[in-house]
This record gives structure tokens, C-alpha cells and sequence, in this order.
């Protein structure tokens, strides 16, 4: 490894290890803010800085540092007879493989090094690179191709699966090691939970696989980039994996290992400090590298309708209505930018999910996963497969059908994120409206006679 691929690896790692951990402590916030909203309440605001006798508290967003402090400074209790190596081992195990995951996805499209040196200084306003095919390389000054991907395996989505399997281990022990009967509980039911939406995980990804033609995550963005998002593709897969994938970072609905009314807080029940804090934060990570996942496997990863390495192309089939060429540069940033940005909604729609839907009971939770996720997922092999035979002996004139019903759907993506990005600025500076609404058969019969008294009541 050469000075500058060692360099830009580790700026790769600062990238993905800083976005996960900053989005995850945002995510605590969001959580609260969500709720408060949806349950019409004011929500976290008590966190303050005092600056000059004025008060900051930042819409709430000290609350996340307050966290933070609150777990360095408690302290950390340990059962007596609770196992010492394993039960300090398992929020380590949790937090682990949760940052392990993150150095497979690829979050932008390859740089070429040798571009910038030929363009420099005027990297800017450079040419753009060839739209397909690799980039080009000088190894004698030491320019290479970089992937914007921490670790480029060439099992690619099947090294995921097995890392993340292994956050089942972390739930195990810590609820056996605390030697409390509730953490046990909390075990098992993560345990057998993780390992039956596990397989819902794996099976809903194989009719992907198929289309796609690999297992390498950076080789299916580069899939849908050159035809449509896999969502369009593998919609039953999509909505599949979104579910497994909530009930894998065990959130609401799919939280009952750590049921409060049940089991006071499941397998990390004895935990305090900053023990505790790393599975509160493992979940929340969980939720960033889950969405990062779906992002680049069903949501374009970091391609955009219509852009393409070598610029923007608007065309329709073989009819090509506009090409605007962009320098690499710029179109790698917005590739890196498309990435995050799509994992931000799609960490909002987890959080939008937590605070609408009621938890389930566990035997209903286990009925879901296997009698209706993953006899879906079946289905949706056997259907793809079939698709897949038939559209593979089919003529040219079909092909070229798929391609318009492709260029389509980008077109699809544009005017749908358009109409949602006015309508979201529209109420955002919107008038706010108050109306009075009557609530109940009581305040309804104290209005009509005059209302109620607005003095304190005398003894």
C-alpha cells in the first residue's frame, strides 16, 4: 500500500466512522422530537447554555452532549455475581460489529486520481471521465483508482450478513452473564428474534442478487445507476428488508427484547454508565448502517436519476433530449452527497415508524417473521426467477421496452422528490393556524353554558 492510498483510507474511515457516530446522536434527538410532535407535546428543551445571561438550547439539540456526560459520569455497576469478562465484553461485542459493517459500503463512486493530476490545478472545471469503463492509472507517480468504500471485498453483501449475525452473540451473553432473570429473558427473546428475521434478511436479497448479477455492493449501485433503483426492480424485496431490518435493530414494534413493562429493560437490564450507553448507541448505529444498506442495495446508493459519471443525460430509450458534461469532481461530491442524504431520509423513516406503530406480543412478532416475511420472500425468488427466464428469452423489442419503462421511472423519482420538496417548503413557511376544538361530551355542555370559571376555586 502506497502513502496515498494508506492517506485515503484513512480519510475513508474518518468519513463513515464520523457520519455514523454523529447521525447516531442526532437519532437520539430525532427520536424525541419525532415523538413529541406526532403526541403533541413540546419535547426536549431543557437542555441550556447561558451565554452572557441569554439561553441557547438549540431546538434541543444539547441533549444528545447531555447524554454523552450523564454516561461518562455514572457509575459503573456490576452485579456481584454477574460473570466479569463477559458481561464487560458484550457492549463491546454490540458496538463492535455494528462499525464493522460500515467499512463495506461503498458511499461514491471511484475516484480517479490520475484525472485530478492531468486536470490540476483546474480540478473544478476539468473534463468528465468516460462514462463507462475503469479509470485510468499511474502507477510509477503512485496514482491509482480510489474506491470510495473502506475495505472493497469481493464477497460484498455476504460478509455483511455474517458480521451482522454476529450482534446476536453480544445480546446472549450480556443478559446470561448479568445473572438476572429479566436480562435472561431479554436474551432469549433477542436471540431467537435476530435469528428469525435473520433469514427474512438473507432470503429477501436473493431476488436482488439475481438481477443484479453479483454480490459486490459497489457493483449493484453501478447496476441501477446504468437501469433504475432496485426499489422499482424488487419492491416486495424492499419492503421485506426494511421490516427485517427494524425488527434486527429490535426497535418498535419490534423492541420486545428489552420490553419495559415486561422486562424491566431485557438483556441489558444490569447495565450502567457508559456500558449502558454503548448499547443505547449500538442501536441507534444500527439504524445508520441498516438504512445505509437499503440505501445502496434498493435506493440508487449514490446515483441520481439521469446523472451519470460523465455528467448529466436526459434520454428516453435510444432518444437522447439533453447531455451536459461535469467535471469528475463535481460529480463525485454530489454522488457523496446523494449517498447521505438518502440515508438521512431513510433514518427518518425508521424513526417516523417507532413512534406510529404499536409493539407487538411476542408470539405474534414470531408469527410475522416466519409465517409471513419469509414465506414472502420465498415467493418473491420464485418470482423473480421466473420473470427473470422469461425476459431473458424474450427478443430485443422487449429489452428496449425495459429500457423506456427504466428511463421512466428516474423521471418518476425527479417529479416525486420535486413535488415533495415544495410541499415540505410550503409548510415550513406556511402561517400557523390555531382552531378551537372541542374535546368531549363535558367541556362541550360547560361551552354552552357560558364556559368555565377562570378564578381559582373558593373552598
Amino acid at each position: 500500500m502506497t502513502a496515498t492510498q494508506l492517506v485515503w483510507t484513512i480519510v475513508k474511515i474518518l468519513i463513515m466512522v464520523g457520519f455514523v457516530l454523529n447521525l447516531a446522536a442526532i437519532l437520539t434527538w430525532a427520536d424525541r422530537r419525532q415523538s413529541s410532535m406526532i403526541q403533541d407535546r413540546i419535547g426536549p428543551n431543557r437542555a441550556v447554555i447561558k451565554v452572557f445571561g441569554k439561553e441557547f438550547r438549540l431546538l434541543g439539540l444539547l441533549h444528545p452532549a447531555a447524554d454523552g456526560l450523564k454516561f461518562f459520569t455514572k457509575e459503573d455497576f456490576m452485579p456481584p455475581k454477574a460473570d466479569k469478562l463477559l458481561f464487560t465484553l458484550a457492549p463491546i461485542m454490540a458496538m463492535g460489529m455494528v462499525f464493522t459493517l460500515v467499512g463495506t459500503i461503498p458511499f461514491g463512486d471511484t475516484v480517479c486520481l490520475h484525472e485530478f493530476r492531468v486536470n490540476f490545478p483546474n480540478i473544478f472545471s476539468g473534463p468528465a471521465v468516460p462514462r463507462w469503463g475503469l479509470c485510468s492509472a499511474d502507477p510509477k507517480n503512485g496514482y491509482f483508482p480510489i474506491d470510495l468504500q473502506v475495505a472493497s471485498l469481493g464477497v460484498g453483501i455476504l460478509f455483511v450478513f455474517a458480521m451482522s449475525g454476529q450482534g446476536i452473540i453480544g445480546a446472549a451473553i450480556a443478559g446470561w452473564s448479568s445473572d438476572n432473570k429479566f436480562s435472561l429473558m431479554g436474551a432469549l427473546r433477542a436471540a431467537s428474534q435476530m435469528v428469525s428475521y435473520e433469514v427474512t434478511l438473507g432470503m429477501s436479497l436473493i431476488g436482488a442478487m439475481m438481477i443484479y448479477g453479483t454480490v459486490r455492493l459497489d457493483d449493484m449501485v453501478r447496476w441501477q445507476s446504468d437501469h433504475t433503483w432496485g426499489i422499482f426492480v424488487q419492491p416486495l424485496a424492499f419492503f421485506l428488508f426494511f421490516a427485517a431490518a427494524v425488527a434486527e435493530n429490535k426497535r418498535i414494534p419490534f423492541d420486545l427484547p428489552e420490553a419495559e413493562s415486561e422486562l424491566v429493560s431485557g438483556y441489558f437490564t444490569e447495565y450502567a454508565g457508559m456500558k449502558f450507553g454503548m448499547f443505547y448507541f449500538a442501536e441507534y448505529a444500527e439504524v445508520v448502517t441498516g438504512s445505509m444498506l437499503i440505501v445502496t442495495i434498493f435506493l440508487g446508493g449514490w446515483a441520481l436519476p439521469f446523472f451519470h459519471r460523465d455528467g448529466l443525460t436526459i434520454e428516453f430509450g435510444q432518444h437522447q433530449l439533453v447531455h451536459a458534461s461535469i467535471s469528475h469532481l463535481w460529480m463525485t461530491l454530489l454522488g457523496v452527497v446523494a449517498f447521505f442524504g438518502k440515508v438521512l431520509v431513510v433514518c427518518w423513516m425508521q424513526v417516523f415508524v417507532r413512534w406510529t406503530l404499536p409493539r407487538f406480543r411476542y408470539d405474534q412478532l414470531m408469527k410475522l417473521g416466519w409465517r409471513v416475511l419469509l414465506p414472502a420472500s420465498l415467493v418473491n425468488i420464485l418470482v423473480t426467477g421466473v420473470v427473470w427466464l422469461l425476459l431473458d428469452q424474450a427478443g430485443t423489442g422487449v429489452s428496449d421496452a425495459l429500457k423506456v419503462l427504466a428511463d421512466v421511472t428516474q423521471a418518476v423519482i425527479v417529479v416525486t422528490f420535486t413535488y415533495v420538496t415544495v410541499r415540505l417548503v410550503a409548510g415550513v413557511f406556511a402561517p400557523l393556524t390555531y382552531e378551537r376544538t372541542m374535546l368531549g361530551s363535558s367541556a362541550e355542555q360547560a361551552e354552552k353554558r357560558g364556559g368555565t370559571k377562570s378564578t381559582a376555586m373558593q373552598a
